[in-house]
């Protein structure tokens, strides 16, 4: 299960540091011709569904920001690591708002400005990312540590 994501397949965010890393809404079934992530990252307000790799759980209601910060960072910053060896998917349940205000702080771990991260996810992963106010205001500050 390790190795790296196919730049081109759905979802695959690349970083300026070359790792790949993919978004996923959780609503939508999985491609059982599509590889499986070595390490997954699940924003949802209740507990996510079981699956066969590691995963850790980030308790993030829709349209909110991660119940416990410290714990969103810790967890956000081991995807980042982790990107550079294995596959990593962040994910909740429409693959937008929460998947992408933490694909941003992944962006802004990998060196891009917080104050771009949310552009730079929007251009290379989806034009609808980050969805709210909150969470565009939360990658800022996720810059400043």
């Amino acid at each position: 299960m390790g190795g790296r994501w196919n730049e081109g397949d759905p979802g695959v965010l690349r970083l300026p540091s070359g790792r790949l890393v993919r978004g996923r809404a959780l609503r939508r079934p999985l491609d059982p011709a599509a590889p499986v992530p070595a390490y997954g990252v699940y924003l949802l307000g209740g507990r996510p569904p079981e699956v066969p790799w590691e995963s850790r759980w980030i308790r993030w209601p829709d349209f909110r920001l991660p119940a416990d910060r410290a714990d969103a960072r810790a967890a956000l910053t081991e995807a980042w690591e982790r990107a550079a060896r294995d596959r990593v998917e962040i994910a909740c349940g429409g693959g937008r708002g929460r998947t992408g205000t933490a694909l941003a702080c992944l962006a802004v771990l990998d060196g891009v400005p917080p104050r771009e991260a949310v552009a730079y996810v929007r251009r290379a992963y989806d034009r609808h990312a980050v969805e709210t106010p909150w969470q565009r205001r939360y990658v800022r500050r996720f810059g400043a540590g």
